[in-house]
């Protein structure tokens, strides 16, 4: 049975959504055992991408969740030029929607940043790579990214040392 973060990645792939896995998530698909409320994604912020975005979401009721009346998503092509990110609740879950990672950039940066990996099921999608993602995590500095960073460290050491095996 497919989690509610993964069938929420799946969606953003099959509706062309250029986007890149950069949060919490990209650290389990790394090898991380923390636990995450959402799905963060990098993505293009041009008008037809969130017009994609939107798109691809309808059916789940996306809101803006930092709102206070949870505002419906309604995007235009004029509007879109007003949002540096999004944050929203959809009805399989969260998805925060960024125009930049602190420590790395924008979706330009981090899209050179990434590397294509399967999710299993045929589902290949981009997400930080390891290093970057540390990178990312040491610049937020929260109490959880910090642990975030052990783990991944740990992880990376850990594949180096099966490389030399």
């Amino acid at each position: 049975m497919k989690s509610s973060f993964l069938k929420l990645i799946e969606r953003l792939a099959k509706g062309n959504v250029k986007f890149v896995l950069v949060g919490g998530f990209a650290g389990v698909v790394h090898g991380c055992t923390y636990v995450t409320q959402d799905v963060d994604i990098c993505c293009d912020f041009s008008a037809d991408n969130l017009l994609a975005l939107q798109e691809t979401l309808k059916g789940l009721h996306p809101v803006h969740r930092m709102t206070p009346k949870r505002l419906e998503l309604k995007l235009t092509a004029k509007s879109c030029a007003r949002f540096e990110n999004l944050y929203l609740d959809t009805d399989v879950g969260q998805v925060d929607c960024l125009s930049y990672v602190q420590g790395l950039g924008n979706y330009k940066d981090i899209k050179r940043k990434s590397e294509i990996r399967n999710l299993g099921g045929g589902l290949q999608i981009r997400v930080l790579t390891i290093d970057s993602l540390i990178k990312a995590r040491k610049a937020m500095n929260r109490p959880r990214d910090k642990e975030a960073v052990l783990q991944l460290e740990a992880i990376k050491k850990m594949r180096k040392k099966n490389r030399k095996i």
